[in-house]
Formats: C-alpha cells, structure tokens, sequence
C-alpha cells in the first residue's frame, strides 16, 4: 500500500503586501507524527503569494519523502483549496504561475485538498511566523524537525545569516539547512551548457529573444559536437532541457542525438529580451542610449530600451523554471542548455549573492557550469565555465 501524507501550509503577510513567510509541514496520516517541517521569509509579498508557496514547498517535502504517497494538503486559506480542487477560477495573474507549479509536483490523482478551519492549522501558522521573525532578524529560519522524523534531543536550532537579497527569489524556494543538515539523497543536478556560437557571439553584440533568433555558425556546430562528445564519455546526463530560442535547440540537438534522449523545450530558460539592443554592441549601445545604458547598469529593475526585461524580471522568470524542473527530474542530472543570463542567475541564486554578481562572471561560448540542489533547499555550485573539451 502506497503510504499517506498530510501535509498543513500557511503563509502570511505583515501588511499585504509586507514581510511575509510561509511554513508547511508534513506529517504520517496513520501515526501522525511529523516528518518533516519548512518555512522560509519571503521578503515582500502579499498573503496569496506566500500562502501558495507553503502548498509548494509543503507538497516537494512530501514528494521527496516518496514520490509514491498519497497526499492529504490542508490548509486555511479557502481561495487556495478551492482554486486548487478545481472550483474556483484563478483570476489573479501572480497567482496563475503558482498554482500550475504546485499542480506539477505531485501526480494529480495522488493529492487531494481539505479546508480546515485556521485554529487547526496552528503548527504551519507558528512555521510561517518563525520564518518573518527569522527574517526580521536577518536570518534564515532552520527546522526543528528533519525531514524523516523528529529532532534528536539537544539537537541545535541555529540560524544562519541571510543573504542581502531575502526579497528575491530563493535557492530553490525551500529553507537551507546549512552543511550538519541530515542525508538527504541525491540531488537534481542541472548542468548548464550556454549554446555555441552564433555569427554575433564573437562580435559580442546583444542577442537575446526579442532579436533575430540567429543559428550557430560552423564554429558554434563544432562546439556542440565537442560538448556532445565530453557528455557522452562522463554518462551522467539524464534528460536533456532546452531554451526555446534557435541557437540552443540546435545545440541541444546534437548532444541529444549523441546521447539517445530527446530535447524538451522550456520557455523560462530563453535570454533576456534587450529591446532595442538587440544586435548592437555595447559601444554602440553607450553611444545611441547612455542615459538608458547607465540606468540599466545601476538597477536590475531597469529593463534596456524599447521595452526589453530588466535582470528583476528574467530573475523572477528563470526562478519559476527553476522550481518546475527541480520538481519534474528529482534526484536526476539534467542538461539545461540555455544562455548567459539565465546560466549566470542560477547561479547567483544558488550562492545567494548580490544582482551585481551578475557583472562579474564570464560565460564561454559551449561551456558547462553545474549547480546541485538537495530536498532541504540548498545548492550547491559544482562547476563553472568548464571548456576544457573545447581544447
């Protein structure tokens, strides 16, 4: 018989928007003991937003517990049990997203949704107030329960410091448990090969997704015979992920082929549109729009001329892939074959680090970088721009 969850989430807001934080739990349905517990700040958001984060982070603590079970979600916010049984429509925008990635973790004939009245959710209400506390602090919430059973006695209960950017997405949307955290299996590992080139890669103009979708060029096709090569010699690689735009499904093409899988398209792996950059070089941009160029360099808020995205707006988007793809290939190694701005803010997220991190990496042509990331929310960054195979 397949074993049963119930899993409670909350998440809350201190003044909608505000502060906000979300906690879920996970406990046995026969014995009712709690398997594991998750919360974490969320910066500013309103209650929808964190309410549906804790149904996420409270269903991917279930799954990586046995992706087998059935799962029993009960939560006090009505909007979020009816909308995800199906009753109520999902009018809202920011709440769309949301539901569709909690509705991709757990196989829809395995989970099931009960209201209860909000004093029977006390335990993921207190997660969720631990988190905004934690947060307000400056720290980071750490669990008191490890996921598998309860704490041992004395265990410590420690915070760790929280990054400069507890507003932006984190990790993996789960709380880090720091390096004493207990075994947690093997991670979804995604390695991360930027496209070969393309004839505006070594004249190193703006290509992005709002541009003309160019296609390798000979040296770019050569460049992912060899990256195919030096994948299928290592054997690890799972599934094979792609952005949408030419030049990574090309690339993606070739290394599929030499490793027998197929290519699954993801929209939120595309580059960053750069408006009306598109195709200049960055002395031509200084020239054209400096005013423009010198906001854009300053703030990730800031999108390029012409109705481009800002590096906040590609954050949030890649974020959002991030977590699908975590949820879809648990414990796998999969190849992620996309570009400079989504490679570089995966990692910067993995390593909490500042937008300004951005600046400050460099990204190869047909390189492989690498992040790991473990059922409690951590990352790990395992390698970055690798080209020994392009020597």
């Amino acid at each position: 018989m397949a074993r049963r969850f119930i899993v409670e989430a909350d998440g809350g807001s201190r003044g909608n928007p505000g502060p906000a934080g979300y906690g879920a739990l996970v406990r046995d349905a026969e014995t009712g003991e709690t398997l594991a517990e998750v919360a974490e700040y969320l910066g500013t958001a309103t209650n929808n937003v964190a309410e549906y984060k804790g149904l996420i982070a409270g269903l991917r603590a279930a799954y990586a517990l046995d992706p087998a079970a059935e799962v029993r979600v009960r939560m006090d916010s009505k909007l979020v049990i009816e909308q995800m049984s199906g009753r109520w429509k999902i009018k809202h925008p920011d709440m769309r997203p949301l539901a569709a990635e909690a509705q991709g973790i757990v196989p829809p004939g395995q989970v099931s949704y009960e209201w209860i009245p909000r004093e029977n959710n006390k335990h993921a209400d207190r997660l969720a107030n631990e988190a905004m506390d934690a947060g307000k602090r400056g720290e980071r919430w750490r669990p008191k329960v490890p996921p598998g059973g309860t704490l041992a006695p004395g265990a410590p209960e420690a915070a760790a410091p929280a990054d400069d950017a507890l507003a932006e997405p984190a990790a993996t949307g789960a709380p880090a448990v720091g390096w004493g955290s207990a075994d947690l299996g093997t991670p979804a590992t995604f390695v991360l090969l930027r496209h070969g080139e393309t004839p505006l890669t070594p004249e190193k103009r703006f290509s992005g997704s709002g541009g003309t979708d160019p296609a390798l060029s000979d040296v770019g096709r050569h460049q992912a015979e060899r990256v195919a090569a030096a994948l299928a010699a290592r054997g690890t690689i799972q599934a094979v992920v792609a952005s949408p735009l030419r030049r990574c499904r090309e690339t993606a093409e070739v290394v599929a082929r030499r490793l027998g899988l197929d290519v699954r398209v993801e929209e939120g792996l595309r580059e960053t549109d750069f408006g009306a950059w598109e195709g200049l070089t960055f002395a031509e941009v200084k020239e054209r729009y400096p005013d423009d160029l010198d906001a854009w360099l300053a703030s990730t808020e800031v999108a390029p001329t012409g109705g481009g995205e800002s590096f906040a707006t590609v954050t949030r988007r890649v974020a959002l892939a991030r977590d699908k793809l975590i949820a879809r290939y648990p414990a796998r190694t999969v190849l992620l074959v996309t570009h400079v701005t989504p490679i570089k803010t995966l990692v910067r997220l993995a390593l909490g680090a500042p937008p300004e991190s951005l600046f400050r990496m460099e990204l190869s042509a047909a390189s492989l970088t690498a992040v790991a990331y473990y059922g409690d929310g951590n990352a790990s960054l395992r390698l970055l721009n690798e080209t020994a195979h392009l020597r």
